[in-house]
């Protein structure tokens, strides 16, 4: 039994090591599969838009909001590839967050020369999730939210601007981390920690904003509720999940942190 468990897990770790390098190597391709699918999804939007597309201003209107949704991802893809550059060395930060356990620091050098260095095992499920999230958080949005303009009721242009807002800005922030996460970059785990407060502050946000606003019809509220919950559901759950590991993973901390577990004496 022993045997097999462990052929099995050595299976799973060299398919996380394909994946971790497939993405560092497709995410040209990746990219561009996203921008042609949102062009897609945005021109069968703007045809069917919730409110009447009257001028070129109104048609500007209703076209932004999927032109932001596509370069969002690219513009956080190209700005971390410029930051995060492969094999770059970077210095730890001066103050350490995460206190929980004994370790011991070692030299970046050490750290990237030993075998259970890098983004794979468990933390290539983590940047799988980061990076699905952004197709996911897209699809309600198009699913959910009608395309709308100037022309709309005044709820409709505060419901469309600022679940744009949530999705353009959330997208951008997890491709960030993606790659941070993806170039061992030493402030990934605590800028995800404050993407994830971000994210949720964020459906806050908008309820507020939105059950402010004069006319709007109760059947949108109940939607738009379900669709904040649903999100701050997703947000929590993931921080129930990876942050234990973030915090304890022998991985984690030395490729995120160079330091190893201390062995007691």
């Amino acid at each position: 039994m022993r045997a097999v468990m462990a052929t099995f897990k050595a299976k799973l770790y060299r398919k996380s090591v394909s994946a971790v390098a497939w993405l560092d190597g497709g995410m040209p391709k990746i990219i561009m599969g996203w921008v042609a699918c949102i062009v897609v999804a945005g021109i069968l939007r703007t045809s069917f838009s919730a409110s009447p597309i009257t001028s070129g201003a109104s048609l500007f209107q209703t076209v932004l909001p999927y032109m932001l949704l596509g370069l969002s991802p690219v513009a956080a893809y190209w700005i971390a590839d410029q930051l995060f550059p492969r094999g770059l060395l970077m210095q730890q930060p001066e103050i350490r967050l995460s206190r929980i356990g004994k370790w011991r620091s070692v030299d970046v050098l050490v750290a990237r020369a030993n075998p259970i260095f890098g983004p794979t095992g468990m933390m290539a499920s983590l940047l799988i999730g980061m990076l699905l999230n952004v197709p996911v958080r897209s699809l309600e949005f198009l699913a959910a939210v009608p395309a709308m303009n100037g022309n709309a009721p005044l709820w409709g242009q505060v419901l469309f601007a600022v679940t744009t807002f949530d999705v353009v800005v959330m997208n951008f922030l997890y491709i960030l981390c993606f790659m941070a996460a993806l170039r061992c970059v030493p402030w990934f785990p605590r800028f995800l920690f404050v993407v994830w407060g971000f994210d949720i502050s964020a459906q806050l946000f908008m309820a507020h904003v939105v059950a402010g606003t004069a006319g709007l019809p109760v059947g949108v509220g109940e939607a738009l509720v379900n669709l904040l919950q649903g999100n701050m559901q997703k947000v929590l759950i993931s921080m129930a999940i990876w942050l234990p590991y973030l915090i304890l993973s022998e991985r984690v901390n030395l490729t995120y942190r160079s330091r190893v577990a201390l062995n007691p004496a």
